[in-house]
C-alpha cells in the first residue's frame, strides 16, 4: 500500500491517544507514520476505553464509549482503519470473554468480530488493519478484575490471541503487535527503555510501534 496522500484513521485507547508521549505532535506513533510517509493521520484514542461493551457504568464516562459504539463515527473516506485494544478489556473490563462464535459485542469475542464485520462492511474502501495489544507489566497473570468472568480468567495473550483470530476470520489484516513490537515491560530495563509506567509507551516506544506499523501498511 502506498502511504503517500493516504488518510489513516486510528482508533484505539490510552496508548493512541499518547498517554506516556511527551512530545504527541513529533513522536506519538500516528504522527510519526504520517511524517514519515507523507500521510494524513486522523487520532481516535480514548483513554480507559474497551473494544466490548460493559455491563456497568464505569466510574469515569469516557471509559465505556467502546470502540463498537465510536466505529460508527469515523471518517468515511479513510483509506485505512488501524483499530489498537484489547489492553483495558484484559485490565479492567467487565465483559465476558467469550466463545469465538460471539457476534454480539456484550462478549470480548463477540466485540471484536461485531467490530471487524462492521469496520470491513461499512469503510468498504479502506484496509482494516488490526493490531494485537502491545505486553505490558504483568501481562502473564490472569486478568486482575473479575467483574463479570466468574471463574473464567484469562492472561492476556488469551486476549491477543482471539483478536487474531477473530480479526482474521472477518478479512481484516492482522499485525501482533504483543510477539513482533520486542518490548517486554516485565524486563525492568526493557520498562525503563520503552514504557513510561509499565504499561504506556514513552516516546522511544512510540518510535518502535511506528516503525513496525508503517512497515506493515506498506505491505497490504
Amino acid at each position: 500500500m502506498e502511504l503517500k496522500g493516504k488518510k489513516i484513521v486510528f482508533l484505539g485507547d490510552s496508548i493512541t491517544e499518547g498517554a506516556g508521549v511527551a512530545d504527541i505532535a513529533a513522536n506519538r506513533f500516528d504522527n510519526r507514520i504520517a511524517a514519515k510517509y507523507g500521510a494524513t493521520a486522523v487520532n481516535y484514542g480514548i483513554g480507559g476505553t474497551r473494544i466490548a461493551h460493559q455491563h456497568k457504568a464505569s466510574d469515569v464516562p469516557r471509559y465505556d464509549l467502546c470502540f463498537c459504539g465510536r466505529a460508527y463515527d469515523l471518517d468515511k473516506d479513510a483509506d485505512a482503519i488501524v483499530v489498537f485494544g484489547g489492553t483495558n478489556d484484559y485490565g479492567h473490563g467487565d465483559a465476558d470473554f467469550g466463545s469465538f462464535a460471539d457476534r454480539t459485542p456484550a462478549t470480548f469475542c463477540g466485540a471484536v468480530r461485531f467490530l471487524a464485520a462492521f469496520l470491513r462492511e461499512n469503510y468498504p474502501k479502506a484496509k482494516v488493519v488490526f493490531l494485537t495489544p502491545s505486553r505490558r507489566e504483568g501481562d502473564e497473570r490472569p486478568d486482575p478484575d473479575p467483574r463479570g468472568q466468574g471463574a473464567d480468567k484469562r492472561a492476556l495473550i488469551e486476549y491477543v490471541d482471539a483478536i487474531a483470530r477473530i480479526a482474521g476470520e472477518e478479512g481484516c489484516e492482522v499485525l501482533d503487535v504483543y510477539r513482533r513490537l520486542g518490548v517486554n515491560p516485565n524486563d525492568p530495563a526493557e520498562r525503563a527503555r520503552f514504557t513510561a509506567d509499565g504499561l504506556h509507551l514513552n516516546d522511544a516506544g512510540h518510535g518502535k510501534l511506528a516503525g513496525l506499523v508503517g512497515e506493515f501498511l506498506e505491505t497490504l
